[in-house]
C-alpha cells in the first residue's frame, strides 16, 4: 500500500511539472521572442479622447490587438477578444484592443454594438501611426506585452484567443510573470 501511495505521489508530482510547461506552449502561428524587446512607444485615444499609452497598462500582462472595423479577419477575432478580456481580465491582464479606424470612436462603437463586444475598452488610433510604428505588416496583429512593458511575442493575422490553447497560453504568461516579481 505505501509504495502505491509513493507511486501515485510521484506521478501527481511529474504531471505538476509538466503541465505548467504545456500550457505555456506557444499556440500555432504566435512567435515567441527569446528574449522580451522593448516595444515602441505608442500613444491612442479612448473612449473619452484622452491620450494614453502603453505605459498605462505597466505591471499588468497585455495582449495588444491592431485592428479596424473594416478588415474583415479582425472583425471575427473581436468577439474572441472580447471572451478572453472576460475570462482573464482585471489586475494582472488586460486586452488593449486598438482600432486604426480613420472614421473616428462613433465607427468603433457602432461596431461593438453589432458585435456583442462588452469588455473590450475602446481604444482608437486614428493616424495608424501605431500600426507602422509596431511593424504591422497587415491586420490584425497581436502582441503579447509583459508587465515592464517588453514584447514577449507576436502573431500576424487572426486567431482564436479564447480557443483552449490560447487561453491557456496567456494565463501560463500571467502566472509566469507573477512568479518572476
Amino acid at each position: 500500500m505505501t509504495a502505491c501511495k509513493l507511486a501515485v505521489a510521484l506521478l501527481a508530482m511529474l504531471f505538476a511539472a509538466v503541465l505548467p510547461t504545456r500550457a505555456a506552449e506557444a499556440p500555432q502561428n504566435f512567435t515567441v521572442l527569446d528574449t522580451p524587446a522593448a516595444v515602441p512607444e505608442i500613444s491612442f485615444a479612448d473612449a473619452a479622447g484622452k491620450q494614453k499609452t502603453l505605459a498605462d497598462y505597466s505591471g499588468k500582462v497585455v495582449l495588444l490587438n491592431i485592428w479596424a472595423t473594416w478588415c474583415a479577419p479582425c472583425r471575427k477575432e473581436m468577439p474572441t477578444l472580447d471572451r478572453v478580456q472576460a475570462k482573464l481580465g482585471g489586475p494582472d491582464f488586460e486586452v488593449v484592443a486598438l482600432s486604426m479606424d480613420r472614421k473616428g470612436p462613433d465607427a468603433v462603437k457602432k461596431f461593438f454594438a453589432e458585435t456583442g463586444v462588452t469588455h473590450l475598452a475602446l481604444n482608437i488610433d486614428t493616424s495608424a501611426k501605431a500600426m507602422f510604428t509596431l511593424g504591422a505588416v497587415g491586420l490584425p496583429m497581436t502582441l503579447l506585452i509583459d508587465r515592464q512593458g517588453k514584447e514577449i511575442g507576436r502573431l500576424i493575422g487572426p486567431a482564436e484567443w479564447d480557443a483552449p490553447d490560447m487561453v491557456d497560453f496567456i494565463r501560463g504568461r500571467i502566472t509566469a510573470e507573477q512568479k518572476e516579481e
